[in-house]
């Protein structure tokens, strides 16, 4: 019996092909969006998943309000992880990471250096809380000793080719020898975090057993059974007995006092595996995903499945009148009502199947360029795996069985007797009675597709705002060129080198900069007593003479840094945000702040200026509290450039650094393009989202273009009587849109609401956002109108240029 009704599919199929393709395909392109959600989805729930000890792995998370600030930390104190180990018998183990960050590295005798970034300090445990294997060296001593490293299998290729790296020496920076002790596989990139060299925690510069500074990022084993939640109450006897008596010797309070004054401090654990898509934590050691968008994701490949489906249940509706007879037909010869179910049934699977082929094709000739919109490294071989061949079976079955089963009991309902006696009649009756079903269903596919277009219109209406934003400093032709630490004494040299040539404006020397890079938070008192009462927490740069002038800032009180000033060696520079905190107006006021990690001496600042507030971190979040001090460093230099041919003025400036540097990498960036990497997460959104809101309006206008067909071909005699009376082809064409168009614009009317909300909240993560505005509706309606209009006027023409002599010729 099934072979049969496989086989009497088919046949249908192939006598309806216009049918056939409008479904197949649209079913393809349904799943085709799923697969590829699908695969997105999986690969950003499994982050993390690959250490055997996932569930038991937690990082500590410090939470501190004090100075102002309200600072949510993916860090903490590195104390912690070895007290929580030796107080608390529930800790199995722990480890420690410090992002050290880029570096330039070479071998042990070599004058060419390599630019590596994801450069990391770790315990010597860190092997006994990930599951990161070595390929060479002893795990449980690869990080003991000083001055020990364990390098990826890329990295060893890279510094050592084929020879053995083990026992050999690399140069961090032209200076720390590091002896390599270990040779780990590549880390997975479904990693929270990445690294390619481990260095020894005990060469951390940062690991100085102090309470109140947060620069680690902390993971604890918890042994098997212990509930998280509970040991987190563990954390107040900490903070008491650890952190207090720091607070009482540094800034004078007690725990006690410090809340009450207004101010708090947590520590709490997030598991491993929520980390990637549920963390919001500052100083994370990477970009981390989001929860929403997988939920966002999630919906939008169900609602394009869902219009897929509903344009097959629509199709098969609507051409009842041409099966009719043959219903009628089979119950007469004897089958019963089951039996044409399973008939329709296995048309609407094959259909499904036939779909789910075409889909595979396309998905895997579109992976490649799916990967680089979502910066994925998905492989078709995931297809492949036990889980997802499920997936692949059992999908086509429920599409099939769900897409197939009210056309299946439409169809066979109808009654054999009214049927042969009006075949066509009695059939487009039943199709009448299903119309409503088909108008809700029309409706619901636009109204999917109105709010994925508002969603979209949104997402790059942000994305546009932060992108052309006054974010208080001038972005454009500043150009950045890393490691001037490789220049040593000559780094100043470098840079009046550079300022002589034509085309460059200005210059300055600092790894402080306004995009991604060094920071440096702190706590400054008015002059005189350290009182927490009257704290400012905030960012201390480093700057030379000549930063805010080239980075195109504004002092709205006071004055820059001036070589006219000796005494300006003293002197800072806050930002409003800073100012505001300290009570306003500040020129002339004097601040302090601990001048060593362990807080036993204090150094004094005069207020000189103020500078307009600027963005220093993601528009997500509120202007911090920043001050700016005469302390270059080595970290960068930024020039400000003027010159029409900027790849010439770049080779000239690499030219003179070879020059002064031979055999040292030259590293360089446009601080435009630092500034839009930080949004890059939310372009790759807005560019997914308009992919997939084309392609469910691609598959919604198929089905209205097939409807349109058929709703032609039923009113075609109507048609032809109309034309003999006089009727013009522009009414007729009108008289056959009408309908579908105010299908559309109900779709619109409930759609507006669901938009605004859902878009609403996805623009609460931004401290610094658009408005939602009518045009934006607006623009979305006439979209979807037009796009609707297009699809049914193609067929409506079509009609109302047709010969009446023709479809009246029966009559």
């Amino acid at each position: 019996m099934l072979r049969n009704y496989i086989k009497i599919a088919w046949r249908t199929l192939g006598k309806q092909r216009g049918l056939t393709f409008i479904n197949v395909f649209g079913l393809a392109v349904g799943l085709t969006c799923c697969l590829l959600i699908t695969l997105y989805v999986l690969d950003e729930l499994s982050y993390d998943r690959f250490n055997t000890k996932a569930d038991r792995i937690y990082r500590v998370h410090a939470d501190i309000k004090f100075g102002g600030n309200d600072m949510r930390f993916a860090v903490s104190p590195d104390p912690v992880g070895p007290t929580l180990k030796q107080d608390y018998p529930q800790v199995e183990q722990f480890v420690r990471l410090h992002r050290r960050g880029t570096s330039l590295v070479k071998r042990s005798g070599s004058t060419n250096n390599l630019r590596e970034e994801n450069i990391t300090f770790a315990d010597s445990t860190l092997f006994d809380v990930f599951t990161l294997p070595l390929v060479a060296g002893d795990a449980k001593r690869a990080l003991s000793e000083s001055h020990s490293v364990v390098i990826s299998e890329s990295a060893a290729q890279r510094h050592f080719g084929s020879q053995n790296p083990l026992g050999q020496t690399l140069v961090f920076n032209n200076q720390e020898a590091y002896k390599v002790t270990g040779v780990m596989r590549d880390m997975p990139t479904n990693s929270h975090f990445q690294s390619n060299f481990f260095l020894s925690m005990i060469n951390d510069d940062y690991s100085w057993g102090r309470w109140l500074s947060n620069n680690h990022h902390t993971y604890v084993v918890l042994r098997e059974g212990v509930d998280y939640k509970q040991f987190e109450r563990n954390f107040d006897t900490v903070i008491e007995k650890y952190v207090g008596p720091q607070s009482q010797e540094m800034i004078g309070t007690s725990m006690a006092e410090f809340r009450k004054a207004g101010n708090s401090f947590r520590y709490w654990l997030m598991p491993l595996t929520d980390i990637h898509l549920h963390s919001k934590q500052q100083a994370e050691l990477a970009a981390n995903g989001d929860i929403q968008y997988v939920y966002i994701f999630s919906a939008v490949a169900l609602f394009i499945l869902l219009i897929a489906c509903i344009n097959f249940m629509n199709l098969a509706t609507a051409r009842s009148s041409k099966r009719a007879k043959e219903v009628g037909v089979r119950k007469v010869l004897g089958s019963e009502r089951g039996q044409l179910v399973g008939q329709f049934m296995a048309e609407s699977v094959l259909m499904t199947v036939l779909a789910m082929l075409v889909a595979l094709v396309i998905v895997t000739v579109s992976l490649p360029g799916f990967n680089a919109i979502s910066a994925k490294s998905l492989s078709v071989t995931r297809l492949l795996s036990p889980a997802f061949l499920l997936v692949l079976i059992a999908l086509p079955l429920v599409v099939g069985l769900l897409a197939g089963s009210y056309p299946a009991f439409f169809l066979s309902s109808f009654r054999p007797i009214s049927v042969l006696k009006g075949a066509a009649g009695s059939a487009a009756a039943g199709a009448g009675n299903s119309s409503g079903l088909r108008s809700g269903l029309v409706v619901f596919q636009f109204m999917m597709s109105m709010v994925l277009i508002v969603g979209t219109i949104i997402v790059y209406r942000q994305i546009t705002y932060i992108q052309t934003k006054n974010v208080g400093f001038n972005r454009e032709q500043i150009l950045t060129v890393n490691d001037l630490f490789t220049l040593g004494s000559q780094a100043e040299t470098f840079k009046q080198e550079v300022l002589r040539m034509p085309g460059v404006v200005s210059g300055s020397i600092s790894g402080f900069l306004p995009t991604p890079s060094n920071r440096n938070d702190n706590s400054y008192f008015p002059e005189g007593a350290v009182d927490q009462k009257k704290a400012v927490q905030m960012q201390t740069w480093g700057v030379d003479h000549d930063y805010i002038h080239t980075l195109g800032m504004q002092i709205v009180q006071g004055r820059d840094f001036s070589r006219q000033f000796g005494t300006d060696s003293t002197g800072i520079i806050l930002n409003e945000s800073a100012a505001k905190l300290f009570g306003g107006n500040v020129i002339g006021k004097r601040v302090m702040t601990f001048n060593d990690p362990q807080g036993k001496t204090t150094k004094t600042y005069t207020v000189i200026g103020v500078v307009k507030n600027f963005h220093f971190e993601s528009l997500r979040r509120n202007i911090g509290a920043l001050s700016m001090t005469l302390d270059p460093n080595s970290g960068a230099a930024s020039f400000r450039l003027s010159s029409t041919n900027l790849p010439a003025l770049v080779g000239q400036i690499e030219a003179k650094w070879k020059q002064l540097v031979p055999g040292q990498p030259f590293s360089y960036a446009f601080m435009a393009d630092d500034f839009d990497a930080i949004y890059r997460a939310e372009q790759r959104i807005g560019t997914i989202a308009l992919t997939f809101a084309l392609l469910a309006i691609l598959i919604a206008c198929l089905g209205l273009f097939g409807l349109a067909a058929f709703t032609a071909e039923q009113r075609t005699k109507e048609i032809g009587v109309r034309k003999v009376l006089g009727a013009s082809v522009g009414s007729i064409v009108t008289l056959l849109s009408k309908d579908f168009l105010k299908l559309v614009l109900i779709a619109i009317v409930i759609a507006s609401p669901l938009a605004w909300y859902a878009m609403n909240s996805w623009l609460q993560d931004f401290a610094y956002k658009i408005d939602i505005e009518w045009w934006m509706f607006l623009l979305a309606g006439l979209l979807a109108v037009g796009i609707a209009l297009l699809t049914v006027s193609f067929q409506s023409i079509k009609a109302a240029l047709m010969d009446p002599v023709k479809s009246l010729r029966s009559e």
